[in-house]
């Protein structure tokens, strides 16, 4: 599983490769119908490719309500809203970036594997900002993102709240600061803030993990 920023970064690479034609082409020989671009609102799919860890503020809501909605998790969006297409990319980014990681045992490095894994992906945010330009944009989306019904447990106030909490998380590169805001604000993990950001200091320093990790970015899409 990748963290907000990554998810917003992996799905830029996404629409870059399918204007590009590249992906295109290599999702239609796999008989994967890719929806026309102009039929799809990229904020929308942003919203959706940072839906599902909303869970992370609500304990009433649990991951299967957010994590298990498609039976099968690969890039054909047919017959999907934009946002329900930007949902199924983030569950998408996740499955592809633990197939990469395994690939490169990265699991077996020192760290990796603190609190649920939870330290990479907070380290790989802060690695991958600067391949997004338009922050201000998606932020500014964030903070009046229009409601979008998605199931009974999340409520109108929640969908609003996660993302007034993604729009400061990501209007600047993410650094100790910024991620200690974003954590504290989740109470499954408030209680662990300050081992957590220990962990992710020893992961910076850690070259081999730093690494791997920058492959996700490269192959995930």
């Amino acid at each position: 599983m990748a963290s907000q920023v990554s998810h917003i970064v992996y799905a830029k690479k996404y629409f870059e490769r399918l204007e590009s034609g590249e992906l295109f082409s290599s999702l239609e020989k796999k008989g994967i119908g890719v929806a026309p671009l102009g039929k799809i609102n990229k904020d929308e799919f942003m919203l959706g490719a940072t839906f599902p860890d909303i869970r992370r503020i609500d304990e009433n809501i649990k991951r299967k309500d957010t994590h298990m909605k498609f039976d099968l998790i690969d890039l054909d969006f047919s017959g999907l809203s934009s946002f329900e297409a930007g949902w199924k990319f983030h569950l998408y980014c996740d499955m592809k970036r633990e197939e990469i990681l395994n690939k490169y045992n990265f699991y077996s490095l020192p760290g990796t594997t603190d609190f649920a894994n939870f330290s990479p992906k907070m380290l790989e945010d802060e690695m991958v900002y600067d391949d997004y330009n338009n922050w201000e944009k998606i932020r500014n989306f964030f903070n009046n993102p229009p409601y979008i019904e998605t199931s009974s447990e999340v409520s109108r106030e929640t969908f609003r709240l996660w993302y007034a909490i993604l729009a400061k998380y990501i209007e600047k590169n993410p650094d100790t600061k910024s991620m200690r805001v974003l954590i504290i604000k989740w109470p499954s993990m408030s209680d662990k803030i300050d081992d957590i950001m220990a962990s992710i200091e020893k992961l910076r320093e850690n070259k081999k993990a730093v690494e791997i990790l920058k492959k996700v970015k490269d192959e995930i899409v």
